[in-house]
C-alpha cells in the first residue's frame, strides 16, 4: 500500500452551500467527486439537494447496498439522476429496458440476455480484444503523445459490443458519439435526437435479422419468447439501446481512470509488469476507485432512511463510488492499493439491477491494461492539469494526454 491519492490534483475548496446543494452536473463536482463526497460526509450521512428536480444522496455503503436491495420500497421504474420524460411507443406502451424494471418482470426479461454475457461467452472475445488493442497502440505507439481517452479507451468497448450484437464495429466512433450525447441529461434536446438515431439504427437492425438471423445478441433476442409470446418489439428496441450504452461509456471511464491512475504511479505499472498475477486484485480496485456509475431510485412510500423522512416520489442517488469510499467499510479508501483484499466494491452495483455486463467490462479492463504496460511501460501525463471529465450518469475522462517513452 503507498500513499498516494486517487485524485492528484488538490482538493477544490468547498462551495458554500455544497452539503445542503450538491450539484452532480456541477464542473468541481466531476473533477474532484471525492472532495465533493468527502465535504458532503463530513457533515452527515444523507446529503439533500434541490438542484435538477430535487434528490436524497446516500453517503455510506449500508444505505446505497440497503436500497439496492430493496425494489418494493424504491422502484427502479425511472434510474435516470435528473428528471427526464420517459419515452412511449406509438401505442402509448412504455419503452423500457430492464434497467428500468421492478419484480416481477425483471428477473424474466434478465433471463433472456445473460446467456450472452456469461464468463465463458465473454471469454471467447478475449483475444480478439487484444488484438484490437494491438492494433489501436500500433497506430499511436510512435507519436510521442496521446489522447489515450479519445484514441484507446473510448475504441475498445463500442468494437467489442458491436460484436456482441453484431453491427458493424468501424462504425465505433459513432457509436461512442451517439451513446455520449444520448446520456447528457443536462441537455434533453441533444440527447432526444441522439436516442433517435440509436432507435433507427436498431431497427434497420432489427430487420436484417428478421431476414438473415446469425449467431448475435439480436437474432438471438428475436427468437426468444416470454410467457409464450415474443420478446415485445418496444422492449426489444430499448434493451438493444441499453446494451449499447451500458457496452460503451462505463468501460470507457473505467480504462480511462485506470490510465490517469497509473500514468501518475510508476510504483504501480513496475508492480503489474514484474507480478501479472497481480492484475486481477489492481482491476478490482481500480474499478472501486473510478466506480464511474451513479444510478437512481424512485420512493414509493413514505420512509425513514438514515434519520431522513423520504417522501413517495422522491429521487435517491446511488452514488457507487460514495458506498466504495466509505472508511467504515474500506481502510483509507481515498488510497488506491493494487493489493487491496477483501475488496467488496460494487462498482458494478448491488441487488437484481447489478451489472449484468460485469464480466464483459473486466475482461476489456484487464485485456486493455495488460495489452498497454506490455507495449508501453513507460508513460506519463503529458498534461496534468488538462483533463476533462464528465459527470452525471457516467463519469467519464473526455481528454486524457499521455507522453509515451
Amino acid at each position: 500500500m503507498h500513499d498516494e491519492s486517487v485524485d492528484p490534483v488538490e482538493p477544490v475548496e468547498p462551495v458554500e452551500d455544497r452539503a445542503s446543494g450538491y450539484d452532480i452536473f456541477d464542473p468541481a463536482f466531476a473533477a474532484h467527486p471525492l472532495a465533493v463526497l468527502g465535504d458532503l460526509r463530513e457533515r452527515g450521512s444523507v446529503a439533500r439537494s434541490e438542484h435538477w428536480g430535487g434528490s436524497w444522496l446516500p453517503l455510506r455503503y449500508t444505505d446505497v447496498f440497503a436500497i439496492a436491495h430493496d425494489p418494493v420500497r424504491y422502484s427502479s421504474t425511472d434510474v435516470y439522476v435528473v428528471p427526464v420524460p420517459l419515452p412511449h411507443d406509438e401505442l402509448g406502451r412504455r419503452k423500457r429496458s430492464i434497467l428500468f424494471t421492478d419484480p416481477p418482470l425483471h428477473a424474466e426479461e434478465r433471463r433472456l440476455i445473460l446467456p450472452f454475457f456469461a464468463p465463458p461467452k465473454i471469454e471467447d472475445f478475449a483475444a480478439s480484444t487484444r488484438d484490437l488493442c494491438n492494433r489501436l497502440i500500433d497506430g499511436f505507439i510512435d507519436d510521442g503523445v496521446v489522447d489515450a481517452s479519445t484514441r484507446y479507451a473510448k475504441q475498445i468497448p463500442p468494437r467489442i459490443i458491436a460484436a456482441i450484437l453484431g453491427v458493424d464495429a468501424e462504425r465505433a466512433d459513432e457509436f461512442a458519439s451517439w451513446v455520449d450525447a444520448s446520456l447528457d441529461l443536462s441537455n434533453p434536446p441533444r440527447r432526444a435526437e441522439h436516442r433517435q438515431i440509436i432507435l433507427d439504427f436498431f431497427r434497420d437492425e432489427i430487420a436484417r435479422r428478421a431476414d438473415q438471423p446469425g449467431t448475435d445478441l439480436i437474432s438471438w433476442l428475436l427468437r426468444q419468447e416470454i410467457d409464450g409470446q415474443p420478446f415485445a418489439m418496444h422492449l426489444l428496441e430499448e434493451n438493444l439501446m441499453l446494451m449499447l450504452a451500458a457496452g460503451v461509456d462505463t468501460t470507457w471511464g473505467a480504462i480511462g481512470f485506470a490510465l490517469w491512475h497509473l500514468a501518475s504511479h510508476p510504483e504501480d505499472v513496475a508492480a503489474l509488469k514484474a507480478e501479472p498475477a497481480l492484475l486481477d486484485t489492481a482491476v478490482e480496485e481500480l474499478l472501486r476507485a473510478s466506480s464511474p456509475v451513479t444510478m437512481a431510485r424512485i420512493v414509493q412510500e413514505n420512509t425513514e432512511m438514515a434519520g431522513c423522512l423520504l417522501q413517495r416520489g422522491d429521487r435517491v442517488l446511488l452514488s457507487f463510488m460514495a458506498a466504495n469510499h466509505d472508511p467504515s467499510v474500506f481502510d483509507q479508501p481515498e488510497r488506491i492499493d493494487l493489493r487491496r483484499t477483501p475488496n467488496r466494491h460494487i462498482a458494478f452495483g448491488t441487488g437484481i439491477h447489478r451489472c449484468a455486463g460485469s464480466n464483459l467490462a473486466r475482461m476489456e479492463l484487464r485485456v486493455a491494461l495488460s495489452t498497454w504496460i506490455e507495449r508501453i511501460p513507460s508513460f506519463r501525463l503529458a498534461e496534468p492539469e488538462d483533463v476533462t471529465w464528465s459527470n452525471g450518469q457516467v463519469r467519464v475522462l473526455k481528454r486524457l494526454a499521455l507522453a509515451i517513452g
